[in-house]
């Protein structure tokens, strides 16, 4: 699937990698501990027995979460739009003398993927840099195996296009409206670039709303059963007024799922 969504986001974060940008640093000091407590399965409510179990890394390379799960015993594969974060991914594995499998696409079309076959599907920060998210959650449905977990992070749907830059004295001002697949952009945070300034300009992200109502239905019409909601919000006592610190505390940029495939008991 081609298009200019595509185009644009693997532009983007070719040159997010080419930057050392802070999401494209694969983590090279995990031991098994340390993967474990990175990866917080156990808040989750997550199987903790991860040997043999086939776990997906959705629009998730760089290097960080494929080296965690490998670790713990996981067969783990890597689907992500850029050459190089899979690149990281590979550097990663071969750093820690584990196997992973890297796949370049999509995470609109998992065509690459058979059906049923991933105990976890795994999906980091990454479900608003494209318009519609019931293609992707089909396509997830289609791979995950009956009785799996979906595990998804993406922006509270409340505060879509919202930052610290929003103050405006007394708080934050929400300018977007409440819809799916309105575009929203703004700059990249300083600690996205925390080691080096980029060499070049980079695109700014591009994401799409996503209303809650859409995401949840659409969940549960393909046969996923809610287990886990968790409000990511950052805990920083006394921190400015319009710093990214206290924006964090006043309106929680992120909400973590956690999805059973259950098929059969709501919706599909």
């Amino acid at each position: 699937m081609q298009d200019d969504v595509y185009r644009y986001n693997k532009d983007r974060w070719e040159a997010l990698v080419e930057a050392d940008a802070l999401f494209t640093r694969p983590m090279l000091d995990l031991d098994t501990e340390k993967a474990r407590a990175y990866l917080g399965l156990e808040r989750l409510g997550l199987p903790g027995d991860l040997a043999g179990r086939k776990v997906l890394c959705l629009a998730g390379g760089g290097g960080q979460q494929s080296a965690a799960f490998a670790l713990l015993g996981a067969d783990v594969t890597v689907l992500d739009i850029s050459s190089g974060q899979l690149e990281r991914d590979r550097s990663a594995a071969e750093h820690y003398g584990v196997g992973i499998r890297t796949i370049q696409g999509d995470m609109r079309d998992l065509s690459a993927l058979d059906e049923s076959s991933f105990d976890l599907v795994w999906h980091p920060y990454s479900l608003t840099f494209v318009p519609d998210s019931r293609i992707v959650f089909r396509e997830v449905a289609r791979v995950v195996a009956r009785g799996g977990h979906y595990y998804l992070m993406c922006a509270n749907p409340f505060f879509a296009g919202l930052t610290h830059d929003s103050w405006n004295g007394e708080g934050y001002t929400l300018k977007l409206p409440y819809t799916d697949e309105a575009e929203a952009s703004y700059p990249d945070q300083d600690w996205v670039y925390d080691r080096k300034a980029p060499g070049r300009v980079i695109s700014e992200p591009r994401e799409y709303t996503q209303t809650l109502s859409r995401i949840v239905n659409s969940l549960t019409g393909e046969g996923f059963v809610l287990t886990l909601l968790s409000e990511v919000r950052g805990d920083y006592p006394g921190a400015e007024p319009g710093s990214w610190s206290h924006f964090t505390g006043v309106a929680p940029p992120w909400l973590e799922f956690v999805w059973q495939y259950r098929p059969g008991i709501v919706g599909g």
